[in-house]
């Protein structure tokens, strides 16, 4: 079996590392000593971050890129037939999956915090880890997401915590070694690789699995299927929610003008603390309730836990606000299923604008095929629904399915929507129909982030 601490001062590729979990990975590779390079399709400013640390990336995946390379890293997308794959294989240089090496650099730590689920882990797993920085500890983290709290989406810490963001697609969270798993929800998505919900919640129950006879399981409550897999577990379960049997519960809960939650929290029939949020979205209540009981669980003060939760300031991507154009406010929200992408309208209608505009950037062929009738309702709450051309990320158009059939079906049930197939349609479409107090939301974890730069970029319409 390979062991990456066997390539400690040795230079370790990386296939992907623009990748939201690649470019943390490489930058605790790089802690760990190793010497760190990598390649991407695309420069991004992750990829511009990781240069700036000394790590150099090629743009493009190159045969040419590979020699030389101990090692060889990439992430379960990525197929045997890329040409640095090949290339690894034909100068015999070893390879390793990224949930393989998460689940060895998690080896040695006392603790190790896993949160997982269709929803919701990447802002869960960053709260867990503010709240452990907050409280003194130095803990290890890894997510799939940036924060500005620990600077970016890992940080290398001592042996005690290792706090991380596990993954359900290709069952890569079997990998990791959790003394603690969080189940934030079990929900339909990565068809491409399950057959259906009910093999979600086997792959889930094998994560479980992984639990030590000491471990604690802490889940959604009003989950069934938690519940179910809960119930065949030899270690300890607790469950948080907003029902009277749940174990962590929030009580007197309330949204703010803006939409940030605020509620007490429960504990054995006990108030303990209090939580007022600064991010907005009713689904920020589960997921710092979530936190909460896995900071509490873990021996943290309640007071404590509470005044970190109370500071979390987001993170990057999750209905970001990333600027002001014309008088109106864009957001970004990384949503890419029908069940997040609803949840982002609905905090975006909470936010008392004039005019909401929801942009969709449908996220791969296989989940808008599989998932086609959900998606055409979700963003029904906004006033006026733009869709962009699918983002293709791993998968190759297989040309049955179109942004154009998305489009009429929505209009079918009733939403107005509008086919703007590039970022240029779509800004030529915003600017011509906004107006000063409204509110423009885009969504979807490829790179339609990209277009609130461009339109932030190119600034206030010229006065008529």
């Amino acid at each position: 079996m390979i062991d990456i601490l066997d390539f400690v001062n040795q230079r370790v590729h990386m296939i992907g590392i623009g990748g939201s979990s690649m470019s943390g990975l490489a930058e605790m590779l790089q802690k760990e000593g190793c010497l760190v390079t990598g390649s991407d399709n695309t420069k991004s400013h992750a990829t511009d971050r990781l240069e700036a640390m000394g790590i150099p990336v090629s743009i493009g995946h190159r045969a040419e890129n590979i020699p030389g390379a101990a090692l060889v890293i990439y992430y379960a997308a990525i197929s045997p037939e890329n040409p640095e794959r090949q290339e690894a294989r034909r100068l015999g240089i070893p390879e390793m999956e990224r949930s393989c090496l998460l689940g060895q650099l998690m080896r040695g730590h006392r603790q190790v915090i896993c949160v997982a689920g269709a929803h919701g882990k990447t802002t869960t797993s960053s709260m867990i880890g503010e709240v452990f920085l907050d409280a003194g500890v130095d803990p290890t983290i890894h997510i799939g997401g940036r924060v500005d709290h620990f600077g970016g989406g890992s940080r290398v810490g001592g042996k005690d915590f290792f706090i991380a963001e596990a993954c359900e697609y290709h069952s890569s969270f079997l990998d990791m070694h959790p003394t603690m798993a969080v189940i934030m929800n079990i929900d339909e998505d990565h068809l491409d690789y399950y057959k259906d919900i009910d093999d979600i919640e086997h792959a889930f129950g094998r994560f479980l699995s992984l639990l030590p006879p000491g471990g604690t399981a802490l889940g959604w409550g009003e989950d069934m299927r938690i519940r179910r897999l809960f119930s065949a577990l030899p270690c300890r379960t607790y469950t948080f929610g907003t029902a009277e049997n749940d174990d962590y519960r929030a009580v007197n809960a309330r949204l703010s003008e803006y939409g940030c939650p605020e509620y007490d929290v429960q504990w054995n029939g006990i108030i303990i603390a209090h939580i007022h949020l600064r991010v907005v979205g009713e689904i920020n209540l589960l997921d710092s309730l979530a936190a909460f009981a896995a900071a509490h669980l873990s021996g943290l003060d309640a007071e404590t836990i509470a005044n970190a939760l109370n500071g979390f300031a987001g993170v990057h991507r999750r209905f970001e606000l990333t600027g002001t154009v014309d008088g109106v406010k864009l957001y970004h929200d990384y949503g890419h299923n029908p069940v997040e992408m609803r949840t982002a309208v609905a905090s975006a209608m909470l936010q008392k604008a004039g005019h909401v505009f929801a942009v969709m950037q449908p996220h791969t062929y296989s989940r808008v095929k599989t998932l086609f009738n959900d998606y055409l309702e979700c963003t029904k709450a906004a006033d006026t629904t733009l869709v962009t051309d699918i983002f293709a990320a791993r998968e190759k158009d297989p040309g049955d399915i179109r942004s154009e059939m998305l489009v009429e079906g929505m209009q079918k049930h009733g939403v107005n929507a509008v086919l703007t197939h590039t970022f240029d349609d779509a800004e030529a479409y915003l600017r011509a129909h906004w107006q000063p107090g409204d509110l423009v939301l885009t969504m979807g974890c490829g790179n339609i982030n990209l277009l609130n730069e461009q339109i932030q970029k190119h600034g206030d319409s010229p006065k008529q």
